[in-house]
């Protein structure tokens, strides 16, 4: 998916899909979303008939529970750094109840300062069509992802003079998720440059199974530029 201008919530989506191809294993579908007659996205869908093949993932870090690390604002609120507007815009309710690993347990696995994690699920108890959690993983997978980008400079979203917005977002689902349930995103960055960063993540249910794949470009632009 591309995103090519900012979208606004009270105006109307008109998505036009077009089927570009029907095969006996796989489909393939292209949309275009255009809002006050603009578009806005532009996202390519492939899709498979379920079949067995050759398996194995990565395994899953052992990071402390959900219910053992400090939710979103909780985490916000004990950061000094942290201005009053920013603190309020993330105390707002959202659909995505979000609980971060803390950086001192990722260090003590190993790994580096551009590597972090994220508990996340759905605020609320979910339909159980497989749709409607695909979609809410897709959704809840944009938190934090960009973020990745800015960890190995000591920045973040509300540093002064930072701006930053999603360019792209590519998600790759392994197995059907149960997105009212928690799911870990464990992210990381391993360029970043033209005031561009690129960010990648594995999001993995409880048990530990490997359930989706990210990827996401996005603006990381700072002005003045450092340096």
């Amino acid at each position: 998916a591309y995103f090519l201008r900012p979208g606004a919530q009270e105006v109307p989506i008109a998505l036009n899909v077009s089927r570009d191809f029907d095969g006996r294993s796989f489909a393939n579908r292209r949309v275009v979303a255009q809002q006050n007659d603009k578009v806005v996205l532009n996202l390519a869908a492939s899709f498979q008939h379920r079949e067995d093949g050759l398996a194995y993932q990565d395994a899953m870090p052992d990071v402390p529970r959900a219910e053992d690390c400090l939710t979103d604002v909780e985490a916000a609120a004990r950061n000094p750094h942290m201005p009053d507007e920013h603190f309020q815009w993330m105390a707002r309710p959202k659909p995505i109840e979000l609980r971060n690993v803390p950086g001192e347990a990722m260090r003590a696995l190993g790994f580096g300062p551009y590597t972090h994690a994220m508990w996340m699920r759905a605020a609320a108890p979910l339909p159980d069509a497989a749709v409607v959690h695909y979609a809410a993983l897709a959704f809840a997978s944009d938190y934090g992802l960009l973020g990745s980008s800015l960890l190995g400079h000591h920045l973040h979203w509300w540093t002064p003079g930072m701006t930053s917005a999603s360019l792209d977002h590519a998600i790759w689902f392994h197995a059907q998720p149960r997105a009212d349930d928690w799911m870990l995103h464990v992210m990381d960055s391993e360029w970043t440059g033209g005031a561009r960063g690129l960010n990648r993540g594995k999001i993995y249910a409880p048990c530990g199974r490997l359930i989706a794949t990210t990827m996401q470009e996005g603006l990381i632009r700072l002005s003045p530029p450092l340096g």
